[in-house]
């Protein structure tokens, strides 16, 4: 134990520092699994199989977990440990260690990978090449490359006519970004593409070229990637091939170049009023996702539902020298098309049974189309990609609302990965998914038809399949990996947990534990219930923050977690900070519960 000094004009206030302590309920469930103050592996096994869910442990697995969990806790010098097994302290530390976290992190990919690229949700950046906004940051290949070691596997460039007119630059059209050349981007994607995941990676191309340049970089991309490249072909693919078939492979999508001619002007965009004030908070980590079912609503009401217009908003930059004639490599190049969103949305949204096709609609079409087509959009991604980008006036490189588009089966929905706030947070968490192999297996909901080949209507309120029950315990971690004054320049800090589920508008909710006052290490023993109708697109979501008087609250930390990948039983649960890095000593130690 030890003392913090904080000082308020003349006078000192001092506060004891506690070590972590076991809460009452960890004391009695080691108790009850141990034998004269000791765990042994034995004891551990059959603690694992009646609290922690893990039904099929063995003997031989618990011991090799008892082995690591002693080395963990020998290191630690000033722990008694018995050689045989754990004591209580030994117990606790195990608990909060990364030998026990709230998702598995042996990154084993565990969703069949065999289907049609169109039943996957698919980790998927919008203008990867810029390094902050979307106006007048730089354009690079090191954003890029980050991406892709996060497991982004979907990369966009813009390419453009360089100065002379002579290469190909990428670049977000009408600002004033720097441009970085297309052959130093494309010798980056090269040398990391499969660093973080071994499945494909897909580069989607906005084309503003003229015909001799589409020759250019078109021999750019197949000297680069030669044999990793893959070309379909035929003209157009009649179904999607599959993740696994595709490993190790690049593939290039893009309109077809005459798409990019027949293209119209500038739609209307969107002039950026919002209807009442943000709050504070908001506008440090962005809206309550759980308010954006409302915000949908609101949308419908105030704007016309009429057709959409072509896809693409950031494309209407066109280049008035695109020719008719054009280079036949550069289009043996693209072997996904992308189609247009241009006209009656009942005729591009009409499923073609030979060929598929990508589709591209801004945040708000999206909206507009799900809210008047809702099945039709569903029936549409069973066979076709679908991707959502974020629409024009979020130039500081902010993000949405993802939810909306996989609940309709959107497999792209595009972030731009230099943002960061609690959409962020939730893509992030998403993709935590499957190994982080950067692919998500879509819910059957969205992949099946029934009887009379009718799809699932998203409107539609389904019945409770499950409840997800968590009880926080307690954190620790903060006094090691923030200053004494970070939070509160007078006191320790007051912390709370908000925490909720982020899934379609039946399930989604946020809820929080009291705040602790003058506690580095906050115990809170609260307890939350969560029905779920729709488990397969629900993400938990935790936030831990100080509470602050006079200010806006001070943020402690955040991590998304999929409802399908979460451990049963007492868990450790990292936190990470705003922009999704894990904080090294931070943890939460909670208990999930699945009730049917």
């Amino acid at each position: 134990m030890s003392k913090q000094t904080y000082r308020i004009c003349c006078f000192q206030r001092k506060f004891k520092l506690k070590e972590a302590e076991a809460p009452d309920e960890i004391k009695d469930l080691f108790e009850r699994f141990s034998e004269n103050g000791i765990m042994t592996a034995e004891h551990l096994c059959k603690f694992l199989k009646d609290v922690q869910g893990e039904e099929n442990v063995t003997k031989e697995e618990a011991e090799t977990v008892m082995e690591s969990a002693l080395k963990l806790v020998h290191e630690h010098l000033n722990i008694v440990f018995h050689r045989k097994g754990l004591n209580l302290e030994g117990f606790f530390r195990y608990l909060f260690s990364d030998l026990n976290v709230s998702i598995s992190t042996d990154k084993k990919v565990h969703h069949d990978m065999t289907a049609p690229l169109s039943h996957y949700f698919i980790y998927t950046s919008h203008n990867t090449y810029l390094t902050g906004n979307q106006l007048n940051s730089d354009c690079s290949d090191v954003p890029i490359i980050k991406a892709l070691q996060q497991g982004v596997r979907v990369i966009e460039l813009d390419m453009w006519p360089n100065s002379s007119k002579d290469n190909v630059d990428i670049l977000h059209g009408g600002t004033l970004t720097p441009p970085v050349e297309l052959i130093q981007c494309l010798k980056s994607i090269k040398e990391h593409a499969f660093v973080a995941s071994e499945y494909p990676v897909i580069i989607t191309l906005e084309d503003h070229l003229t015909p001799d340049l589409q020759a250019k970089a078109a021999e750019m991309v197949t000297q680069v990637f030669g044999d990793i490249l893959f070309t379909c072909g035929a003209e157009c693919l009649s179904e999607f091939p599959s993740p696994e078939s595709l490993k190790g492979r690049i593939i290039i999508s893009t309109k077809p170049p005459k798409e990019y001619l027949e293209s119209k002007k500038p739609s209307e965009k969107d002039d950026g009023s919002q209807k009442g004030k943000k709050s504070s908070e908001e506008k440090a980590w962005g809206a309550e996702i759980s308010d954006l079912s409302q915000k949908m609503i609101a949308y419908s009401e105030n704007k016309d539902n009429g057709e959409c217009q072509d896809d693409e908003a950031d494309s209407h930059h066109e280049n008035p020298n695109i020719q008719q004639n054009i280079a036949p490599e550069y289009k043996h190049l693209i072997a996904i098309q992308a189609g247009k969103s241009k006209g009656p949305t009942s005729e591009w949204l009409t499923v073609d049974p030979i060929k598929v096709k990508r589709i591209s609609l801004n945040e708000e079409k999206l909206i507009n189309v799900a809210l008047n087509h809702g099945k039709d959009l569903i029936r549409f991604t069973q066979r076709n990609l679908l991707r959502v980008y974020p629409k024009g006036m979020r130039v500081d490189s902010s993000n949405y609302n993802p939810l909306m588009g996989w609940m309709h089966g959107a497999q792209m929905v595009a972030f731009n990965m230099q943002g960061h706030g609690r959409p962020f947070w939730l893509m992030q968490g998403m993709f935590r998914a499957n190994g982080g192999c950067g692919y998500v297996k879509k819910p059957e909901l969205l992949l099946k038809t029934d009887a009379n080949n009718e799809v699932h209507d998203p409107k539609r309120l389904l019945s409770v399949k499950t409840t997800l029950k968590v009880k926080v315990y307690m954190g620790k971690g903060w006094h090691l990996d923030f200053k004494r004054t970070h939070f509160d320049a007078y006191s320790p800090p007051d912390f709370y947990v908000k925490i909720g589920i982020a899934g379609v508008a039946a399930d989604s909710t946020v809820k929080k534990t009291k705040a602790i006052e003058d506690n580095w290490i906050p115990i809170w023993n609260d307890e939350f219930e969560f029905p779920l109708t729709v488990p397969e697109l629900a993400l938990l979501r935790v936030e831990v923050h100080e509470y602050d008087m006079s200010e806006i609250d001070d943020f402690g930390g955040q991590t998304c977690i999929p409802v399908s990948e979460l451990r049963t039983g007492i868990r450790a649960v990292p936190i990470y900070n705003e922009k999704g890095e894990k904080y090294p000593s931070v943890k939460l130690l909670m208990r999930f519960e699945f009730v049917i």
